[in-house]
């Protein structure tokens, strides 16, 4: 998978500091996923297209940090509920669980909170085409 800049991020709590580089959500309807994640994020995902490969990236700083992808020709890149599981950074973790659900996913672990001081609290919902994806949130 090519074609979006990589950068390292971190989380807000200074104890705990990413090592993700980048990642990918894998899709097999490019179209309704990136509408997800737009509609989630309230932002227009900027789309690239390589072969038969499309994909969609969210920007931070003005660099690429994940992308919904597409890859027909990659055998096992597709949607799954089983696997990793990637949190995302959210700043009204109630509101994005709120929107993620009126717009197609599905709740698979409401708000909890996170059992460390200071670590704030986590929702997973199930993206539009089955991808298990963690919301993270401070409050």
């Amino acid at each position: 998978m090519s074609g979006c800049a990589i950068v390292t991020l971190q989380r807000t709590n200074q104890n705990n500091k990413s090592m993700i580089a980048f990642f990918e959500i894998p899709t097999n309807d490019f179209d309704k996923s990136v509408a997800f994640y737009q509609a989630l994020f309230g932002e227009k995902l900027e789309v690239s297209q390589f072969g038969d490969e499309r994909m969609a990236c969210l920007m931070k700083d003005g660099k690429s940090v994940c992308s919904i992808s597409s890859a027909p020709s990659f055998p096992g890149f597709a949607p799954s509920n089983g696997g990793v599981l990637v949190y995302l950074q959210v700043k009204d973790l109630d509101a994005k669980v709120k929107t993620a659900v009126d717009n197609g996913a599905t709740l698979v672990t409401p708000k909890t909170k996170i059992q460390v001081e200071g670590w704030g609290y986590f929702a997973i919902i199930a993206d539009p085409v089955g991808n298990r994806i963690g919301l993270y949130g401070d409050k």
